[in-house]
């Protein structure tokens, strides 16, 4: 196990994020960019715009991306974060094109997807949307996700990295209108091809309009160590390793 790793639990839990300038060899993110490149372009789970490409659920819309993953140091970074197993419950693929004049506010991921609607203790909103149901669930379920954003291309502050304020997850799910007020000591996280950024869904982030000419394709992917209650299942759930 590389030796950074199991200093990363600390870290993520004080700070709300982790970055690390290496975890994919070149020849792996090579390999997963081929594969994103081999994908169909259109369908549910699939989105494009002139500022933007996403496609959602894209282990399952492309499955040549597990294999190259499970060989990877991904793994045994998993194993760090999670001692006792955990499991994908969502994974979304970005590709922000140059000069993309989109941009994200600040926010929380307050939301998981789930393969129906339950009437539970502490679940809601809940949305229903094509591509499925969603809902906020009780702040432990949050506290349980951990984010790894696998960068395919160096990332900075000109092509849209994200701004995090650090330590901002130990707050619990803020209001929107708590949120402006919310963001001083924001970081730019920058992260080099190849690496990833680890968060915690509590986290506030943003990310700015891309500056420069340069992509900035990233692999989204949230793991779990628990299950939902009462027969209510994530709806992306998958045993990665």
């Amino acid at each position: 196990m590389p030796s950074t790793f199991p200093r990363l639990t600390q870290e993520l839990q004080q700070q709300g994020f982790v970055v690390l300038p290496t975890l994919l060899q070149p020849a792996e993110t090579a390999r997963l960019l081929h594969a994103l490149e081999q994908a169909p372009s259109s369908g549910p789970n699939f989105r494009r715009s002139q500022d933007l490409f996403a496609i959602r659920d894209v282990l399952g819309e492309v499955p040549a991306l597990q294999p190259i993953l499970a060989a990877s140091a991904l793994p045994q970074l998993l194993q760090a974060l999670f001692p006792k197993g955990c499991h994908l419950v969502k994974s979304i693929y970005f590709d922000k094109p140059a000069h993309s004049n989109w941009l994200v506010a600040w926010h929380q991921d307050l939301m998981i997807s789930v393969d129906r609607k339950a009437e539970l203790p502490g679940y809601g909103p809940w949305t229903s949307k094509p591509e499925g149901v969603a809902v906020q669930p009780p702040r432990a379920v949050l506290e349980n996700i951990c984010t790894i954003r696998l960068h395919l291309d160096a990332c900075d502050a000109t092509n849209g990295a994200l701004k995090v304020v650090p330590g901002s997850h130990r707050e619990g799910p803020l209001a929107g209108a708590e949120l402006p007020g919310r963001t001083t000591g924001a970081v730019v996280c920058a992260v080099p091809a190849g690496g990833a950024m680890l968060m915690k869904p509590l986290l506030l982030h943003a990310s700015n309009r891309s500056r420069s000419a340069r992509s900035r394709r990233v692999l989204h992917l949230e793991f779990a160590s628990i299950d939902l209650p009462q027969g209510l299942q994530w709806r992306e759930k998958r045993e990665l390793l």
